[in-house]
């Protein structure tokens, strides 16, 4: 049964990639209002990350923002029939990227491209993987269901693409991206427990931060673009810019190894803020970005 529902499923978005661009980002609109009501728990999810990054915001500053941010999650999901399905030609007209793009995937040097999770994070993948002129790789969290599994690391394969790695093969699957000398697109903004992390301020709350940023550039001596991706309005498609890469990242010591993994994150940290806070609604709010706490402190959520 639940294979066949994942084919059903499968088979929607496929259907919905058909449709006319402006008329698929109307009914995301219009699914995320029909959700705002009916998935209680994510709502109060995204309602406490509001408050706790922004409080100084009115609660009624918090509910309209939240409420927008559900109608980008719903966007991006029925948008990836568009972004897995549709032909390069409507792709370059819906995905308009900007900034040293050709630097960042020229293969001169192991490169690492930062993407953070806003909800148009798929069409900056699927951007870059469509202009690059050799392969790419990227990571993926594995789906439960094996169909699902399977349709995802496809999809995301479709365009020059070398592998999907699995966050569950840790750093050293993406180290061997790197130092095989294949531009690697990682995602380390998400609260996946304290393995691998370090309480980094992000809106002034230690929050668990993966520290694989610093600790793949120093052992690949890669350079690092970040690369942030808006949802524009009035169905113009997606807005993805690619940063300059970050002089001094990470923190080195004499010996070539991280000095100051704190410091990087704490950086890293920042630079996100900066993007959320030109667009709140369209940051990842759903997740529980602060759900490992530090020791003896409690919940909160």
């Amino acid at each position: 049964m639940k294979a066949l529902l994942a084919r059903l499923s499968i088979a929607l978005i496929w259907l919905l990639h058909l449709l006319p661009y402006p008329l698929l980002a109307a009914l995301g609109v219009a699914v995320g209002w029909v959700l705002w009501p009916l998935a209680a728990s994510r709502r109060r999810i995204t309602l406490r990350n509001l408050e706790l990054c922004f409080p100084e915001w009115s609660p009624a500053q918090r509910r309209r923002v939240a409420r927008q941010h559900f109608t980008y999650v719903a966007r991006a999901f029925l948008e990836r029939g568009v972004l897995w399905y549709a032909s390069p030609r409507r792709l370059r007209r819906l995905l308009h990227l900007h900034g040293p793009v050709a630097e960042a995937l020229d293969g001169s040097r192991n490169t690492l491209l930062l993407g953070f999770h806003f909800e148009g994070l798929d069409a900056g993948w699927t951007a870059l993987s469509l202009v690059a002129p050799r392969p790419v790789s990227g990571m993926y969290t594995p789906q439960k269901n094996p169909v699902l599994d399977a349709w995802v690391v496809a999809r995301r394969s479709r365009f020059h693409t070398a592998a999907i790695v699995s966050r569950h093969d840790g750093a050293a699957g993406m180290l061997r991206q790197l130092r095989a000398g294949v531009p690697f697109y990682t995602l380390p903004d998400m609260d996946f427990g304290r393995r691998s992390a370090r309480f980094i301020d992000f809106f002034g709350i230690p929050a668990a931060t993966l520290d694989v940023a610093p600790r793949l550039a120093a052992s690949a001596d890669a350079r690092v673009y970040p690369v942030v991706t808006r949802i524009l309005p009035a169905a113009r498609g997606y807005a993805i810019h690619v940063y300059p890469a970050w002089s001094d990242f990470p923190t080195l010591d004499a010996r070539g190894k991280p000095a100051d993994i704190d410091a990087d994150l704490r950086r890293m940290n920042r630079f996100i803020e900066e993007q959320v806070r030109t667009m709140p609604a369209q940051y990842h709010w759903v997740h529980k970005r602060f759900k490992t706490r530090p020791e003896n402190q409690p919940s909160m959520y």
